[in-house]
């Protein structure tokens, strides 16, 4: 069989309500991919740059960011940053972000594809592209939702969580229409997951439900290594490869590359996030099961590590 080759894949990871795990998800989903032979390029497109600091890179020290490529000043290529132990690209932010975003809500045109135009150029040079959204629904998130071909929401499962979904996903639908007809819903991950809590199991039930196959079947468990991961500069994977935090990510890693290779098949060509050329797919995908059972099945008086 002839097959034509596959597109490549931008991924914003999006939520406006902070503290969901939005750029612990970011740093370590890139990781993950990247320990899989993925070429990954992570964006940070947060004025706070947790992601940049998450990577070990000073983000007070940069010559320049997303701020400048987005504005047009800097070239894409010239402003990555190799984030070495874990395998993948960077293109780091800081504060100046904020002062772009006010820039770019000057501009009388084409405000919203500036992210897309700068990536252009190098997009099928990655097989995977993750932007680390801000949290909020602001012009860098609109930014990024155009230049997506797909949504990844990093959820808790908590009441007000639900009441914020409804709003993003409203977002999507709004930016659909608009100007990316393309953009998709990636899944929505359920994050900070503890299974001793009755409302964390309630609402993410109640995910099921509505959602479907969109919930990815990986749950990431509120893990302490996670947590002080970034405090190291670091992914939880290079800071602590057998954690629950680690082996989730490489879990969740390891769904979406299956989910990619059987869009891919039904379609006749090779998927993008899974080249035949990459033989760790197969070892990243073992890993679901650890990620979506241990956090369920962890003993009451256990705790999440």
């Amino acid at each position: 069989m002839k097959y034509t080759v596959a597109m490549k894949r931008v991924i914003a990871i999006a939520n406006q309500k902070g503290g969901v795990g939005k750029t612990t998800t970011a740093v370590n989903l890139a990781a993950s991919l990247a320990a899989t032979r993925r070429r990954v390029l992570l964006i940070d497109l947060d004025p706070q740059g947790n992601a940049t600091m998450g990577c070990g890179v000073d983000k007070s020290q940069l010559t320049s960011s997303a701020c400048e490529v987005m504005l047009g000043e800097a070239d894409l290529a010239a402003s990555l940053v190799s984030v070495e132990q874990s395998g993948f690209s960077l293109l780091p932010a800081n504060q100046d972000l904020t002062a772009a975003e006010v820039r770019l809500l000057s501009l009388p045109i084409a405000r919203e594809t500036k992210l897309r135009q700068a990536l252009q150029p190098l997009r099928d040079s990655f097989d995977v592209i993750l932007i680390d959204c801000p949290p909020a629904l602001s012009m860098l998130t609109v930014n990024a939702l155009v230049a997506a071909d797909s949504v990844l929401i990093p959820m808790q499962c908590e009441y007000y969580a639900l009441e914020g979904l409804s709003a993003l996903l409203s977002t999507v639908e709004q930016i659909r229409i608009a100007a990316n007809p393309q953009l998709s819903i990636e899944g929505i991950l359920r994050t900070m997951f503890d299974p001793r809590n009755n409302l964390s199991s309630e609402v993410s039930n109640q995910l099921i439900a509505h959602f479907g196959d969109s919930v990815f079947r990986t749950v990431i468990p509120r893990n302490i290594r996670l947590a002080e991961a970034p405090s190291f500069g670091k992914p939880a994977l290079f800071h602590d490869r057998e954690s629950r935090g680690a082996l989730a990510y490489l879990a969740l890693a390891g769904e979406m590359i299956r989910r990619e290779e059987g869009t891919a098949l039904i379609r006749g060509a090779p998927s993008a996030l899974a080249p035949a050329s990459a033989p760790d797919a197969d070892h990243a995908g073992e890993a679901v099961a650890v990620g979506a059972v241990a956090p369920v099945n962890a003993p009451s008086g256990e705790e999440i590590h």
